[in-house]
């Protein structure tokens, strides 16, 4: 089942807690058999115009994918590692993911998805990073 919805992203680090990154935008929220998917296009005032996001949530992890002009697959369990690669227009990047926490908390009408990971890049110290993810069908 598809439906229309407002997706609202919300990401800070611990670098500059008052450097909030927001972003609030229409797209498409898909009820699957295993899960839900928030699907939006970025825009050029993100940095990532040209590009699609999707967010997969299935049971307790949280897959967001981007296609187009920047790519990357970033993978968020709770306790665990993962490795992405991110590519931009101005080069690949090697990102190291370890989710600390993760809650889901949503259904077929929406809800809020909340990821604190540490976010290493090619051996710099790691960066504490908190997103939210509130999705609202229309």
């Amino acid at each position: 089942m598809k439906k229309s919805a407002i997706i609202s992203l919300k990401s800070y680090n611990d670098l500059d807690a008052d450097d909030v990154i927001e972003v609030v935008t229409p797209g498409e929220f898909i009820v699957t058999d295993d899960g839900f998917k928030a699907i939006y296009e970025e825009t050029e005032l993100s940095g990532m115009g040209g590009t699609t996001t999707t967010l997969t949530v299935i049971d307790d992890s949280l897959l967001l994918e981007r296609e187009g002009n920047v790519s990357a697959k970033m993978d968020f369990k709770k306790g665990e590692t993962s490795i992405s690669l991110y590519n931009t227009p101005y080069g690949a990047l090697d990102l190291q993911i370890h989710t600390e926490d993760l809650n889901v908390d949503i259904n077929e009408n929406g809800g809020v998805v909340t990821a604190k990971y540490l976010m290493e890049l090619a051996g710099q110290p790691p960066i504490t990073t908190k997103l939210s993810v509130n999705v609202r069908t229309n």
